[in-house]
């Protein structure tokens, strides 16, 4: 299991390829929570979403071959492995499920990547991915499952932690990658709470039960958070250092994007707001005194679909 210790290092590696978003701190009362709120804005991420950090770091801690590198996304992780690729002059192939935004599938396609739209769901296309990678010897650049990809991910949270206090992070779960790699980093002194929309509930069914388990999705956020089955990997660390997980409605992750953009003009997609959702729909309730955190994930949606 990973450890702050190597999530420091993916973040020495790719610090000079990623940018360091913003963080906003907001009093009491705004957005409708009720306590000191601290938001950090990784939809301004390299290729729109927090995806970059981990895409960045497989690559650049592997040995890429000629064939360049295959990924399986819901579009997000798909948009950072080509932009990385692009970036590091290797050749991209992503396979996207059907459900994929047609925002996701435009951004794709401007960084060179050949883009494959195959399955109903995300597990659909990861098969695809891995069926073409054995054919091509391209280098498999997973969404989730790899603790690689995961220690990159789990950057934001340190920096994050430089920024802004917080004694509490809530964090959008699909396939675990983010929860994983925050908690590996910061978990063992900061409260990690997991939020997922009661139509992706990958990791929340995984902790009743004690282990991965698969689950049916659906809902507003399945582009994002639509992995049916936690990574092994990222379980055993959220298993230990995850502190409580809550479902939000699809209801109450609209009016976190309209709030979000109503009040500061920040465009989320569905995923980018769930973790606000919990505070405003009171999934989570903060105690007395406690300071609150969340991320703002990714911004991949079409504008016009939170105004």
């Amino acid at each position: 299991m990973i450890s702050r210790t190597e999530v420091e290092a993916a973040w020495r590696l790719i610090r000079p390829h990623v940018r360091r978003t913003p963080a906003i701190e907001l009093a009491s009362s705004s957005l409708g929570v009720a306590a000191p709120l601290a938001l950090k804005l990784e939809s301004l991420q390299l290729s729109g979403s927090f995806k970059g950090r981990g895409a960045f770091h497989k690559l650049l801690a592997s040995k890429v071959p000629a064939a360049g590198i295959v990924a399986a996304s819901g579009g997000n992780h798909g948009a950072a492995a080509a932009y990385a690729a692009r970036a590091l002059g290797h050749k991209a192939e992503i396979f996207v499920p059907t459900i994929a935004s047609p925002a996701k599938v435009a951004r794709l396609r401007t960084y060179g990547a050949v883009v494959h739209q195959i399955g109903a769901v995300y597990a659909e296309a990861r098969a695809a991915s891995e069926a073409r990678a054995a054919e091509t010897g391209a280098l498999i650049v997973p969404a989730y499952e790899d603790p690689v990809v995961f220690a990159g991910a789990g950057s934001v949270a340190l920096e994050f932690a430089e920024q802004a206090k917080f004694d509490t992070l809530l964090v959008a779960v699909g396939g675990g990658g983010l929860i994983a790699g925050c908690a590996a980093a910061i978990g063992a002194a900061t409260k990690i709470v997991a939020v997922e929309t009661e139509g992706t509930p990958t990791l929340h069914e995984a902790l009743k039960a004690g282990r991965p388990v698969e689950v049916k999705i659906s809902g507003i956020a399945a582009d994002a958070l639509g992995a049916s089955r936690i990574g092994t990997p990222n379980f055993e660390v959220a298993q230990k250092l995850v502190r409580q997980s809550v479902l939000v409605s699809d209801d109450a992750v609209r009016a976190a994007q309209r709030a979000l953009w109503e009040e500061l003009r920040v465009v989320a997609e569905p995923a980018g707001a769930t973790g606000l959702a919990a505070l405003m729909a009171g999934a989570y309730k903060p105690a007395a005194g406690e300071r609150v955190a969340t991320l703002v994930c990714g911004a991949n949606t079409d504008p016009g679909s939170v105004v």
